[in-house]
């Protein structure tokens, strides 16, 4: 298949911008804001988090089939990213500016219709990234660029109030909150506009008929999918105790909170040079052997986090540029290469391309281990005592909970993550034979043809 211009490729990456513009502060910012500045407890934001989560068993499966399902001149895709995007926009409106006197119900019902905008937005959204190639390096190519238009956003989500705290000494999690907030709200609809407009769906695809228990059963005989699904979910817990914690740590344990913004633009910057250099290591060696080199980086270097203390903010920065350069390819550009090649498995198996069936498995997957991680990292601080009100000193045993949970405790679940997919069997060389048998089927009955 031939290479995608780099004009589709550039407007159909758009949309991640403003969606991780807004959804790191979600993770980042968040949970203290409405513990510190709120009063809300961190159990309660811990259980909020949690059961947000958990609501998309339901949400998530039953958007993957309605997109697969959906009929209509405008795609199967388009619509749904049209309809979440004003949703989307409210709810964030909402949690990020949140009215005086807001408590955790206000937080709780926001946090939910984000949720659920996010969910109608990215599984039809990343499902028809999925399906602009059939080439196993092209799709690297494409979640590549979108992984670093996503970067792009996070960066811009740190840039931003970076900037006020330099020019205008505006800093702290509501001035944070507010301006990304505000600047999301201007460029989404810009984004998912152009991606609209500029961006084609497919053609040409069997319209899904397999009903959803039958599909989900296929789904579960999927070996490699749940081989690859299951090491993303474990690494993904790892890394999502420390998001919520990356404030924490800086603040109470480095003490200096009005910096935190520039080594996360440390962080992101890096993340988004390291993606060229993931998608080149994955034509080298294979997207397998490349995501567990991720993997490995961030294993080995979270641990050197505990060496630092009070005053040790800038020593922070080798071990950050590390992880960053890993996240490069372990969060996004990698997995969800992966993720299309056995899509592609599933449609030799099934007879018909269900993407966004699996990508609501897999987006499931991905916000269950956010859950689970953001839970043992508000629980975690609970249960060896450490209180996030501004006017409490926690003591050397509490800061040391906080230490041990963010740097060494992450590192457990990445090495299993690593072991999971050790020996995952989609090579390049398989692939091109699942793509072979394809191209056999839909040559001798052209209405089996799919967006592949």
């Amino acid at each position: 298949m031939s290479q995608l211009k780099r004009s589709t490729l550039f407007y159909y990456s758009l949309t991640d911008l403003p969606i991780a513009m807004s959804l790191f502060p979600v993770i980042v910012f968040i949970p203290r804001f409405y513990a510190s500045d709120l009063g809300i407890s961190l159990a309660v934001v811990g259980t909020i988090m949690f059961v947000v989560r958990m609501f998309d068993v339901i949400t998530d499966p039953l958007m993957g089939y309605l997109s697969d399902h959906t009929p209509g001149r405008f795609g199967r895709r388009k619509p749904w990213v049209l309809l979440s995007t004003p949703i989307m926009m409210l709810s964030i409106y909402m949690l990020f500016m949140p009215p005086e006197g807001a408590d955790w119900l206000h937080m709780l019902i926001w946090s939910m219709a984000l949720s659920i905008a996010i969910t109608m937005m990215l599984i039809p959204y990343y499902a028809w990234g999925a399906e602009l190639s059939n080439d196993y390096h092209e799709r690297s190519r494409i979640t590549g660029g979108r992984a670093m238009a996503g970067v792009l956003g996070s960066l811009s989500a740190q840039l931003i109030p970076g900037a006020a705290l330099l020019l205008f000494g505006m800093g702290g999690s509501s001035v944070v909150l507010q301006l990304v907030g505000t600047t999301m709200l201007v460029l989404m609809p810009i984004c998912v506009g152009l991606t609209l407009w500029k961006t084609p769906e497919p053609e040409h695809y069997r319209r899904a008929t397999v009903p959803v228990l039958k599909g989900l059963k296929l789904m579960w005989h999927n070996g490699p999918f749940k081989q690859l699904v299951l090491a993303f979910m474990i690494g993904s817990i790892g890394l999502n105790i420390t998001t919520p914690l990356y404030l924490f740590f800086i603040a109470d344990v480095l003490g200096a909170e009005d910096q935190a913004i520039y080594m996360l633009t440390f962080f992101y910057l890096t993340s988004f040079a390291a993606v060229p250099f993931w998608v080149w290591l994955s034509r080298q060696i294979g997207k397998h052997r490349a995501y567990l080199a991720a993997f490995f980086i961030l294993a080995f270097a979270h641990p050197f986090y505990l060496l630092l203390g009070e005053g040790d903010f800038w020593w922070m920065l080798p071990i950050t540029i590390a992880t960053g350069f890993a996240g490069g390819g372990f969060s996004q550009t990698l997995p969800n290469s992966m993720k299309a090649d056995v899509i592609d498995l599933d449609t030799l198996q099934s007879g018909e391309n269900r993407a966004a069936l699996f990508f609501s498995a897999w987006s499931f997957a991905q916000k269950a281990a956010a859950s689970v991680g953001a839970a043992i990292a508000m629980f975690g601080l609970a249960a060896v005592g450490f209180d996030a009100a501004p006017e409490v000193a926690n003591g050397a045993q509490e800061l040391f909970g906080l230490r041990f949970l963010f740097s060494t405790f992450p590192s457990l679940f990445f090495l299993v993550g690593a072991a999971i997919v050790w020996k995952y069997p989609i090579t390049e060389e398989r692939h091109a034979e699942i793509r072979a048998q394809l191209e056999t089927r839909t040559a001798g009955d052209p209405s089996a043809a799919t967006a592949g």
